[in-house]
C-alpha cells in the first residue's frame, strides 16, 4: 500500500485523466466568455477585467491550497478544484441581459475567481503526483523529466483542444447550453474520480507550520521569479490582443479565432510532450536528460524566445507581410515558448523533495499566477493604448527579465 508521500500508478492515472478533463473544460470556458462578452460589445479592457480575477485567485490558492495539501492530502484538494468548477460553469448562466454592464463584469469577475481556484487546486494536484509516482534517485532524472513533459504537453493540447470545443458549443448550443454541457461533463469526472481515488497522497510527513510557506531555497526563488515573467510574456499577448486582434482587424469569424487559438496551443502542447527528446544529452540519451543539462538548457531557450519575441515585434510593427509574420512567428514563439515551460516544470519538481512537494509546487505556481495576473493586466491595457504590435514589445522585454534571472539558476541540488 502506497505512503501518504508516494501513490499507485493507477492512482496516478484517474488523477490525471481528470486533470485532462478539467483542462478541456478550462479552454472552452476561457473562449466562451471571451468571445460572448466581446459579441456583447465589452472594450478589451473589460475582457481583461473578467479574467483579472481568475489570475488573483491563482496566487491565494497556489499558496494556501499547497500548505492543505501537505496537511491533509492532495485527494482533497482535487475534489475540491472538480466541485468549484462545476458551480463555477452553472453559475454563470445566471448572467441576465437585464444586468447592467457593471454588474455583469463584477459578476463574471467574481465565477472567473472561482474558476480560477478550481483551475489552481487541480493543476497542483496533478503536477504534484508525479513526483509522488517515480521513485527519487538520480538514475530517474530522465524518467522525472519525461513524464512530466507528458503530463503538461497533453494537458494544454486538450486546453487547445477546449478552446476551438468552447467556440464551437458557443456558436452552435448558445452560451447557457455551452456551459451546462461542460458541467455536465465533469460532474461525470468527478463521480468517476470519487469511486475510484481511496489512497490518500501527497500528505506529508513534517507539519508545516502557515509561516513557513516562503522559506523556500534559493533555487526555487530564482526559478519562481523567472517563472513568472515567462508566462506573463505570454498571456500579455495571448489572453485579449490577439484574440480581438484577429476578429476586429483580420475580420475571422468566432470559430476560426478558436480553431487558430486551439491549434495554437495543442501544437505548444505536442512540443512540450517532446521537449525532453529536443533538449536531451547526446552523451546519455538512454537515461535522459540530466538536472545540470536541463539547467543549461534552460538558460539557452529562454534567451532564444526574447529574441523571438523582439523579431516578431518588430516584423509586425513594420507590417511586414502581416499574416506570414504574425501566425508563423507566433508558432515560432509557440515552440520555443513550449520548450522553456516544459524545462522548468521538470526543473521544480527535480529541485523539491516528495515531502514537500506539495508546498513548492503550489509556492510555484502561485508565481505563475502573479506572470499570468501581469500578462492578463497588461494584455488588454496595452492593446486598448497601442495596439498589437506594443503587446508584442512587452513580451520581449518580459521574456528578457525571465533570462536574466535564470542565469543563475543550480545546476545540482547541492548548490
Amino acid at each position: 500500500m502506497p505512503t501518504s508521500n508516494s501513490m499507485s500508478k493507477s492512482t496516478y492515472a484517474i488523477v490525471t485523466l481528470a486533470y485532462w478533463a478539467f483542462m478541456l473544460t478550462d479552454g472552452a470556458l476561457r473562449m466562451i466568455v471571451l468571445l460572448h462578452f466581446h459579441e456583447l460589445g465589452y472594450s478589451p479592457v473589460q475582457l481583461s477585467f473578467l479574467f483579472l480575477l481568475y489570475e488573483c485567485a491563482g496566487i491565494a490558492t497556489n499558496l494556501i491550497g499547497g500548505w492543505i495539501g501537505s496537511r491533509y492530502g492532495l485527494r482533497l484538494t482535487l475534489f475540491i478544484g472538480l466541485t468549484l468548477q462545476i458551480i463555477a460553469l452553472s453559475a454563470l448562466t445566471l448572467v441576465d441581459s437585464t444586468w447592467t454592464p457593471y454588474l455583469v463584469v463584477g459578476f463574471v469577475m467574481a465565477i472567473q475567481a472561482l474558476a480560477g481556484v478550481a483551475k489552481d487546486l487541480t493543476k497542483m494536484s496533478s503536477k504534484s503526483a508525479v513526483k509522488l509516482v517515480i521513485k527519487e534517485d538520480s538514475n530517474n532524472e530522465g524518467k522525472l523529466f519525461k513524464w512530466v513533459a507528458v503530463l503538461t504537453g497533453s494537458k494544454n493540447a486538450l486546453k487547445g483542444v477546449g478552446f476551438f470545443l468552447g467556440s464551437l458549443l458557443l456558436s452552435t448550443l448558445g452560451f447557457d447550453q455551452a456551459l451546462y454541457s461542460l458541467a455536465a461533463l465533469l460532474l461525470l469526472v468527478l463521480t468517476i474520480s470519487l469511486i475510484w481515488i481511496k489512497e490518500s497522497f501527497g500528505k506529508s510527513n513534517i507539519k508545516t507550520k502557515f509561516t513557513q510557506l516562503f522559506s523556500k531555497s534559493s533555487a526555487i526563488n530564482r526559478l519562481s521569479f523567472a517563472r513568472a515573467f515567462l508566462f506573463a510574456s505570454r498571456d500579455v499577448w495571448f489572453v485579449v490582443g490577439l484574440p480581438i486582434f484577429l476578429h476586429d482587424s483580420l475580420g475571422w469569424d468566432f470559430w476560426e479565432v478558436g480553431g487558430f487559438m486551439a491549434i495554437w496551443v495543442i501544437g505548444y502542447g505536442i512540443v512540450q510532450a517532446f521537449a525532453p527528446k529536443i533538449t536531451g544529452s547526446k552523451k546519455a540519451p538512454h537515461r535522459g536528460p540530466t538536472l545540470a543539462h536541463c539547467v543549461k538548457s534552460a538558460q539557452v531557450w529562454i534567451f532564444i524566445l526574447s529574441i523571438t519575441c523582439a523579431a516578431i515585434a518588430l516584423a509586425v510593427t513594420f507590417d511586414y507581410h502581416l499574416y506570414l509574420t504574425l501566425l508563423g512567428g507566433l508558432g515560432v514563439f509557440g515552440f520555443v515558448f513550449a520548450i522553456n515551460s516544459s524545462l522548468h516544470s521538470y526543473l521544480i519538481l527535480a529541485y523539491t523533495d516528495t515531502d514537500n512537494v506539495s508546498l513548492n509546487v503550489g509556492f510555484y505556481y502561485m508565481a505563475n499566477a502573479c506572470g499570468r495576473l501581469l500578462g492578463t493586466l497588461l494584455s488588454g491595457t496595452v492593446y486598448l493604448l497601442a495596439g498589437l504590435p506594443a503587446c508584442l514589445w512587452t513580451a520581449a522585454a518580459l521574456t528578457l527579465i525571465a533570462a536574466i534571472s535564470s542565469l543563475k539558476l543550480p545546476r545540482s541540488l547541492e548548490s
